[in-house]
């Protein structure tokens, strides 16, 4: 359709997890970073083959939280999102986990939708896409309490709807 797309990835540390052949998430951070570098290559090939299958170049972009908060490093990161968009490359965007702990030792900077939405303002977007394995908001986790009830529309975040927030629990995330 002629749109530009940017992808925010997850998945590097359950990736990497997988083929070094830990049973469970590791607990050691050096652990998780080594799964993180792993990872990150293996899935960046897997976006290289099914794009590539589309005549599409897929390129990588790996974020820290620095990238965000330094201006000098914020605005490196919009030109180089701005010159691969340009060239009609999709990037693929993570967070470096094997460099940055952030996002495996905050929860609160290094989760995917924080990221993502980040992005989406850096680079002005029009339009951001969560997907997820829930089909939307919720008051309580559906799958753990039958009583949850489903959010349709939220037009301000106030301290109910963040009293809300749960970690992820799920096997990779």
């Amino acid at each position: 359709q002629n749109k530009e797309v940017v992808i925010v990835s997850s998945g590097a540390i359950g990736a990497g997890r997988k083929a070094l052949g830990f049973k469970e998430k590791p607990k050691a951070l050096s652990e998780k970073q080594a799964c993180a570098a792993v990872g990150q290559a293996r899935l960046m090939m897997i976006y290289q083959k099914l794009f590539a299958e589309y005549n599409q170049v897929a390129g990588q972009v790996l974020m820290t939280k620095n990238t965000m908060v330094n201006p000098v490093s914020r605005e490196n990161a919009k030109n180089t999102f701005d010159e691969l968009l340009e060239l009609g490359v999709i990037p693929i965007v993570n967070e470096n986990d094997p460099i940055s702990t952030d996002q495996i030792q905050e929860e609160n900077f290094g989760d995917n939708d924080t990221l993502s939405a980040n992005v989406a303002e850096m680079v002005d977007a029009d339009l951001l896409i969560l997907l997820s394995d829930i089909d939307g908001l919720y008051t309580d986790d559906p799958r753990k309490n039958q009583n949850a009830k489903f959010i349709s529309y939220v037009d301000s975040i106030d301290d109910h709807l963040e009293a809300m927030a749960k970690g992820a629990d799920t096997t990779f995330g």
